[in-house]
């Protein structure tokens, strides 16, 4: 989980709240055992692969799937452990800059078998973002590896206090969310990247 607000120029990339996500097929921030993560390879000055508008893991009705399972979680509101209790939130809508920022990020890792926030590069969710021309106020970004359902990465991620506050964060208005396969001998099946935003 990873959380950045932007509310002047000067805080452009200054991380808010930032929690090492490890959410790979459990929970994040150190609140449950996973599977050793990859050792992140580095690549410096790789771009990232060209976005299509979605990767779904063959899920059908994806994007439909995963806005109503993130609405259907922030009408109800959440108790998201150590990050706190939040009640009602308002539903977030997609956005395909932030999909074309997060197809980016699982396809990344996917290709480079690795799993961070951190690109292998050693970009940002903010330098990925900023990427794709989304002008923001608010990011947020939760990760996950392995899952093969819409249902199964929800709940690891409503399980992790920090993942379950940022999909709970009424701040939040836009979402793009990804699930790209792993490639052949990726410690991982599956690359989650779920890119949340508040725009300008």
């Amino acid at each position: 989980m990873t959380s950045l607000s932007r509310p002047v120029a000067a805080r452009d990339c200054a991380v808010v709240a930032a929690v090492c996500a490890l959410l790979a097929a459990c929970g994040g921030g150190g609140d449950a055992a996973a599977p050793a993560a990859p050792t992140p390879s580095a690549t410096p000055g790789a771009s990232a692969p060209a976005a299509s508008a979605g990767s779904t893991c063959n899920l059908p009705n994806f994007r439909a799937g995963v806005l109503a399972r993130i609405n259907q979680l922030r009408a109800s509101g959440a108790d998201c452990g150590v990050d706190g209790v939040f009640g009602a939130a308002a539903p977030v809508v997609w956005n395909d800059k932030l999909t074309l920022a997060a197809e980016g990020h699982s396809q990344d890792m996917a290709a480079k078998n690795y799993f961070s926030h951190t690109s292998a590069d050693g970009r940002t969710l903010g330098d990925r973002v900023n990427a794709t021309g989304y002008s923001w106020s608010s990011l947020g970004e939760n990760i996950a590896a392995g899952y093969p359902t819409i249902n199964a990465v929800m709940d690891g991620w409503i399980a992790s206090p920090g993942h379950c506050a940022n999909l709970m964060n009424a701040g939040f208005a836009e979402v793009g969310v990804v699930c790209v396969p792993g490639a052949p001998g990726d410690t991982y099946a599956t690359y989650w990247t779920m890119d949340l935003g508040r725009p300008r």
